[in-house]
C-alpha cells in the first residue's frame, strides 16, 4: 500500500502510531423507501422507540462518567439532550413520515439535512460548526434504527505481545463516545469533520490525547488497520508511512514521553521561582477518591473540594440527598488522605449548570438566579447539615470552608452567622471540630470585585473562580455553542479584575488563590506570577506542567512585564504578549 499524507486541523497536541480502526457512517447505508399508509403510524413508532433509547442512552452516559472526565464533558451531553428534546428533531421528523410516508431513516436524514443547510450559511466559522452537534444526535438515532454496533472496541488480542494501538477514524466522533475509548489501546482521533471549536476536540484536549479533525474523505481513503501517524502538531495524519519515516516519528514519540516523564521528577521538587519565591500548588477535586490523583501528582493540598458532586445525580429524589454522616465521612475521608495537608471544602454549589436532580425548572436564567449561596441561604436547615458536616471533619485535619457566589454584605454575615449556629449545635451534641477553622470567598462576579473590602473586612481568605468570572463579566456562557467562542480568559476586563483582586488582597493582608482552569493553564502561569499570585489549584492532572513553569520564572523579569501586560487594551496585542512571555529564557536572565 503507498504512502500518502491527509492534512487537517490540528485540535490537541502529540504524536500516536497505531493501527486505523474505522468507525462507520450510519447515514451512509441509509435506505429510503416509502411505507404503506397503514404501516405509517408503526413507523412513528419505531422512531420514537430509537429516540427514548437515546435519551437512555445519554442518561447512562452522564450517570456513569468517570470522576476524571472533563468537566465540559457534562455540559456537551446536557446540549446533546436538549438538541434530541428540540421539536425540530422531535417532531418534525414524525410529521414527515405521516405527509410523505417516508420510513424513519429517511425522515430524519431529510430533516438533519434542511436544518444542516441552514448552519452552512452562517459566516462565523464558531456557530457554522455547530451543525456537529446537530449531526452527532442524528448519527446516534440512526445507529439505533439500522442496528449499527456501537461496541467500537476491537477484539482483543489474544497476548501482550500481539497489542497494538489503535487510531480512531470516524466520520464524526461525539464528546460521549471518546469515553469509549479512554484506554491503553486507543491513542489517537481522527475525524472528517469538525474543528478546533467542536466539543470533541475540547474533550481531546482535556484528555491530552492526539487527535486531527477536519480530514474529508478519510473513511474513504483509509482501509482497516492501515498504519497511521497522527501528528496533532502539525495537523498531519501519514498513512502507511515509509519505515524511515515511521522510524522518525517513533524518535519524536520518545522524546514527547520522555519530556513527559521528566515533568514526574518534579513530584517532590518544591515549587520556588528562580528568585526564590514559594508557590503552594493545590489540586481541585469532585471527590474524596481524586486525592490519590492529586498527592501522585505533587499537590500541597487541596484548594477546591466540590462538595456538590456528593449531591448531584439523585434523580430528584430529597430523601436521597446525602446526610449529615454521609457528608461527613467522605469530606472526613478526604482530609485524611491528605495527611495533614490542608483541604478546602466549597459549600454547595448548585443551580445553573449544576443541579440537584433532574426536575423542571421554571427559572428563566438559571445563571442568575438561586444557585450556590443563595439556595443555601433559601435552604438553611440543607445548609447547616452540610456546615457540621464540614465542621466535624476539619477535627481530623487541617480544613478551610470556602462560600460561593457571595455578593452582598448581608449575604457574608448570614453565612458567618449559621456558621456560628452551626458550631453551637456540635458543642451542645460534644461534637468534635476546630474552632478556628478559616471561612473564605468565591470571588467569581465582578460586583464581588468592585466591592472587595467587604469581604476582606470579614474573611480569612479569597479564592477567584475564573469560570464563571469570566462568563459574569463578558456575558457569555462557555458551553452555549452560540456564544462560546467569545470567553476569552486574556480579555482586558477580565486580566484588570484578576490583577485588582489580588493587589486587594494581598495590601489586605489575607491569602488569595486562583481556582478556575486559568489556574491549570501553563501558558498562562507566569502571567498571574508576575500579578502577584502564589496560590493555584487546579485539575490534577495540570499540576507538574504549571510546576514547571514556576521552577523557570523568576518574579524581578516577570513583573516589569507582566505590568506593560495590563496597559495593553487590545486582545490580539495582549495574547501576543502572553504568547511571547512564555517564551521568554528567565535562566539566561530574559530577554
Amino acid at each position: 500500500m503507498a504512502s500518502f499524507a491527509l492534512f487537517g486541523i490540528s485540535v490537541s497536541r502529540g504524536i500516536s502510531i497505531g493501527r486505523a480502526h474505522l468507525i462507520a457512517h450510519a447515514a451512509m447505508d441509509t435506505k429510503h423507501y416509502l411505507v404503506p399508509q397503514e404501516k405509517v403510524e408503526a413507523e412513528v413508532e419505531r422512531l420514537q422507540q430509537a429516540l427514548s433509547t437515546v435519551q437512555k442512552e445519554l442518561e447512562t452516559i452522564w450517570s456513569n462518567l468517570p470522576v476524571d472526565a472533563p468537566v465540559e464533558l457534562g455540559a456537551f451531553l446536557d446540549v446533546h439532550a436538549m438538541i434530541l428534546a428540540d421539536s425540530m428533531i422531535s417532531k418534525e421528523p414524525f410529521n414527515i413520515i405521516r405527509t410523505r410516508r417516508y420510513n424513519a431513516e429517511w425522515a430524519l436524514l431529510t430533516q438533519i439535512e434542511e436544518l444542516s443547510a441552514k448552519f452552512d450559511h452562517i459566516e462565523d466559522p464558531y456557530l457554522r460548526e455547530r451543525k456537529a452537534d446537530i449531526q452527532q444526535v442524528s448519527e446516534r438515532i440512526m445507529k439505533v434504527l439500522t442496528g449499527t454496533p456501537t461496541d467500537y472496541h476491537p477484539v482483543s488480542p489474544e497476548s501482550d505481545s500481539e497489542r497494538v494501538d489503535m487510531i480512531v477514524v470516524a466520520y464524526d466522533i461525539s464528546p460521549a463516545d471518546m469515553l469509549q475509548f479512554r484506554d491503553d489501546t486507543f491513542c489517537g482521533f481522527v475525524s472528517e469533520i469538525g474543528g478546533r471549536n467542536s466539543h470533541a476536540a475540547i474533550v481531546a484536549r482535556s484528555i491530552d490525547t492526539p487527535a486531527v479533525f477536519g480530514l474529508a474523505g478519510a473513511l474513504s481513503l483509509i482501509r482497516q488497520d492501515d498504519w497511521l501517524i497522527v501528528d496533532a502538531d502539525a495537523g498531519i495524519v501519514i498513512v502507511n508511512p515509509t519505515p524511515l519515516v515511521l522510524e522518525q516519528y517513533r524518535a519524536r514519540q520518545a522524546a514527547q514521553t520522555k519530556a513527559r516523564k521528566k515533568l514526574t521528577k518534579l513530584k517532590r521538587t518544591p515549587a520556588v521561582t528562580i528568585d526564590g519565591t514559594p508557590v503552594a500548588l493545590l489540586a481541585n477535586i469532585e471527590f474524596p477518591d481524586d486525592c490519590t490523583a492529586a498527592l501522585e501528582n505533587g499537590a500541597t493540598g487541596i484548594g477546591l473540594f466540590r462538595s456538590e458532586f456528593l449531591f448531584m445525580g439523585r434523580s430528584g429524589n430529597v430523601s436521597r440527598i446525602p446526610g449529615e454522616e454521609e457528608q461527613f465521612e467522605a469530606y472526613k475521608k478526604a482530609v485524611t488522605l491528605m495527611k495533614g495537608r490542608p483541604v478546602t471544602i466549597r459549600t454547595l454549589d448548585i443551580g445553573a449548570d449544576k443541579p440537584i436532580g433532574t426536575p423542571e425548572s421554571s427559572t428563566l436564567n438559571p445563571a442568575l438566579g438561586r444557585r450556590a449561596i443563595r439556595y443555601c441561604l433559601a435552604e438553611p436547615e440543607l445548609f447547616l447539615v452540610q456546615l457540621r458536616a464540614i465542621l466535624r471533619a476539619s477535627a481530623f485535619g487541617p480544613v478551610k470552608l470556602l462560600v460561593p457566589m457571595l455578593v452582598h454584605a448581608f449575604e457574608i454575615d448570614q453565612t458567618l452567622a449559621l456558621i456560628e449556629q452551626a458550631k453551637t449545635q456540635l458543642r451542645e451534641a460534644n461534637r468534635k471540630f476546630d474552632e478556628n477553622i478559616k471561612v473564605g470567598a468565591m470571588v467569581e462576579v465582578p460586583a464581588a470585585i468592585l466591592g472587595l473590602p467587604m469581604f476582606t473586612s470579614r474573611l480569612d481568605f479569597i479564592s477567584i473562580g475564573t469560570n464563571d468570572l469570566i462568563q459574569y463579566t463578558l456575558a457569555i456562557d462557555r458551553v452555549d455553542p452560540e456564544v462560546a467562542y467569545l470567553y476569552n480568559p486574556l480579555h482586558p476586563a477580565i486580566l484588570s479584575m484578576l490583577s485588582m483582586t489580588i493587589w486587594a488582597a494581598d495590601k489586605a493582608g489575607i491569602p488569595v488563590s486562583v481556582c478556575g482552569e486559568v489556574a491549570g493553564d501553563p501558558h498562562l502561569t507566569r502571567l498571574l506570577l508576575g500579578m502577584g499570585l502564589r496560590e493555584f489549584s487546579m485539575h490534577p492532572a495540570q499540576l507538574l506542567n504549571v510546576k514547571q513553569e514556576v521552577l523557570s520564572s523568576d518574579l524581578k523579569i516577570l513583573k516589569p512585564k507582566v505590568e506593560n501586560i495590563l496597559a495593553l487594551v487590545e486582545e490580539e496585542a495582549i495574547e501576543k504578549a502572553v504568547h511571547d512571555l512564555q517564551l521568554d529564557d528567565m535562566t539566561a536572565g530574559g530577554t
